[in-house]
């Protein structure tokens, strides 16, 4: 039977142009054509950066940025994404226009997190290695104060009005209150054992920080300066998420197999949510509405309607062998969900495809896994 050329030619240029509008349709509403929409993962087993499209759905370069990532962030202001080299005792810097690394900034022994300034012009790190705090000028990339904090700091991080940096400091059960401008010690407060991670309400009125050894969360006064209570929540606390408002405090604990939420304005457990083996990583949506909260021990994801305290159906979805650290890309578009153990990323698509797109790929279930390095662990978003 002869080809008929012409007909292959309109259903070619037809394809095309379908994949065009489908392409189209795909690339979140926000994202206008030219930008640039990425995830940058931290792979902790190979010191390398993994930097994917989240447009293309792909992997698309490995940058080495130096032993032991740890502290992926995207800063809010520049085309820049930071990061540590815990092993090597500095700060790295990536232009996300070239993929390249910019500046090693030295902030002293074994950094884990760091954290920037509201306007974006200076970023703190704590170094549990040599019991200190240091100041960075973003612009000039340069150490422009250093802080004493108590012993081994482990994460810095700066109160909303950018006038406080509260220290969590794990070997002596302290919190420090240090002068942002400065780093000059303003108070030391004694909180529960290796106090770990931080949570400053949106007024800069508290601060709530986990104990990596007990089932207790600390609440502290930051006008007062003085500690308010040691909450008992069930079981030790993995993650610190916090409402939009404020008003509410969402905590994953793998120990006590659900989901703690804390009233924040009367510093009393509010309520509590049986999910599953072992959740542990939690994401809100930017409406304050839904939280998305990770299993490692069960392989999958779940989705909670936070003011019915209900699980939204279809309940869990897996992603994968080991799903750890999770985040919603800006506009809540897609869900990334970062595996420790399969080295790989899923995506999971949170909004439902139009009807025109002509795809039946359901909503709430993974598009693609993408592999990434060795050990992944921190997950950060840029727009340019």
């Amino acid at each position: 039977m002869p080809v008929n050329y012409r007909l292959l030619i309109a259903a070619v240029i037809l394809a095309i142009f379908g994949l065009r509008e489908v392409g189209g349709e795909l690339r979140p509403s926000f994202l206008r054509p030219g930008l640039h929409l990425y995830a940058y993962v931290g792979n902790t087993g190979d010191g390398t950066l993994s930097i994917l499209d989240l447009v293309r759905l792909s992997n698309i370069a490995t940058i080495p940025v130096g032993p032991g990532p740890s502290g992926v962030r995207a800063h809010p202001t520049r085309k820049e994404i930071w990061g540590l080299s815990s092993v090597g005792g500095y700060v790295w810097v990536l232009d996300v226009l070239t993929n390249r690394i910019v500046a090693r900034i030295s902030v002293g022994a074994a950094p884990y997190a760091l954290d920037f300034s509201p306007d974006g012009s200076r970023a703190y790190v704590a170094a549990p290695g040599s019991n200190s705090v240091v100041a960075i000028d973003c612009a000039s990339r340069q150490v422009v104060a250093h802080g004493r904090a108590g012993k081994r700091p482990w994460i810095a991080r700066v109160s909303p009005n950018a006038k406080i940096l509260v220290v969590s400091n794990r070997d002596d059960a302290s919190v420090s209150l240090l002068d942002a401008d400065s780093l000059a010690s303003i108070a030391t407060i004694a909180v529960a054992p290796e106090p770990e991670q931080i949570a400053i309400l949106p007024d800069s009125s508290k601060a709530f920080i986990t104990s990596g050894s007990t089932n207790q969360i600390s609440v502290v006064d930051l006008k007062q300066r003085v500690l308010l209570a040691n909450l008992v929540v069930g079981g030790t606390p993995d993650d610190l998420v916090l409402k939009p408002d404020g008003g509410e405090l969402y905590v994953p604990s793998a120990s006590a197999h659900g989901l703690v939420i804390v009233n924040t304005q009367t510093n009393e457990v509010a309520d509590f949510m049986l999910l599953g083996m072992s959740p542990a990583s939690a994401t809100l949506s930017a409406d304050g509405f839904t939280l998305w909260v990770s299993d490692a021990s069960a392989n999958h994801v779940v989705r909670v309607a936070v003011e019915s305290r209900q699980i939204i159906p279809p309940g869990s979805i897996s992603v994968g062998q080991s799903p750890d650290t999770c985040a919603l890309s800006p506009g809540d578009d897609m869900l990334l969900v970062v595996d420790t153990g399969s080295n790989d990323v899923a995506m999971v698509r949170t909004k439902m495809l139009p009807a025109s797109s002509g795809m039946l790929s359901p909503p709430f279930s993974p598009i693609t896994l993408v592999p990434v390095g060795s050990r992944p662990r921190d997950l950060a978003f840029k727009i340019f």
